[in-house]
């Protein structure tokens, strides 16, 4: 009994920790900077002790060389960075929108350090990921994406070939439609800021004696504000029925 506990389900236990751990590393809000590597690990180890029952009896034995247990691990781990991409590229549709927003409403100089995408953004990108991860968990999405490392056992089998082709296809149509989603995103903000630049250009032509800078850029801000006000909570429920549609089609029936 010790023998086969430590031959077969502990060997499991970790071929589970490999990538459901890779996945949390980027997952969003699990993968942020703010959260000890300590808490990810323990969270990392956690779910794995509870999917453990339910999957190790899915899982392949033990291969008997050092180099085919490492090309398993290495797989599971490759599995995991697929599933927990995704999510980083749908993330990255927020930051998309809101580096948009901020070039139409001129606040693309106010950059800050966020703690989402790990490099410096714009104000308002950095208000709408922080929002974005937020009511992922406010809203259980999260569970979402750890039932998606479940499933994924049936789609991706341990032991399995890696489908190469269909993970580059899956990462592209990802990447295009998160693009195309940030843009649909900011196009209110977009039509507001070509509306308003081209009163402005006709003002300034009507009247060569006005400031237009100084008369248009405090008033320019304040209106892309204004509409960022009325519009965000339809951006977050657009954001977030893209979000969840995108890992549903990796839920098994």
């Amino acid at each position: 009994m010790l023998e086969e506990l430590l031959t077969l389900n502990l060997f499991g236990f970790f071929l589970i920790f490999a990538r459901l751990g890779s996945a949390l590393a980027i997952f969003p809000g699990f993968s942020a900077i703010f959260v000890s590597m300590q808490f990810r690990l323990g969270i990392a180890l956690a779910l794995s002790f509870v999917m453990a029952p339910v999957l190790i009896g899915s899982l392949p034995v033990r291969p008997p060389s050092a180099l085919a247990m490492a090309i398993l691990i290495a797989v599971e781990i490759l599995n995991g960075i697929f599933f927990g991409t995704i999510a980083r590229i749908l993330m990255g549709a927020l930051q998309t929108a809101g580096t948009l927003v901020a070039y139409v409403s001129s606040l693309a100089n106010a950059m800050i350090q966020d703690p989402i995408a790990e490099q410096q953004s714009s104000t308002i990108a950095g208000f709408l990921l922080t929002a974005g991860a937020l009511l992922i968990f406010a809203t259980n999405l999260h569970h979402l994406m750890i039932r998606t490392i479940v499933d994924s056992y049936s789609l991706l089998a341990p032991g399995a070939s890696i489908p190469v082709g269909g993970m580059v296809e899956v990462v592209g149509r990802q990447v295009a439609d998160s693009f195309a989603l940030g843009l649909q995103l900011a196009a209110p903000f977009i039509i507001v800021g070509m509306t308003y630049y081209i009163g402005l250009g006709l003002l300034g032509r009507l009247m060569p004696q006005l400031q237009v800078f100084f008369f248009g850029l405090p008033a320019q801000i304040a209106i892309q504000i204004w509409v960022l006000a009325i519009t965000f909570s339809g951006i977050m429920m657009v954001f977030l029925e893209h979000f969840s549609e995108a890992y549903q089609n990796f839920i098994l029936p």
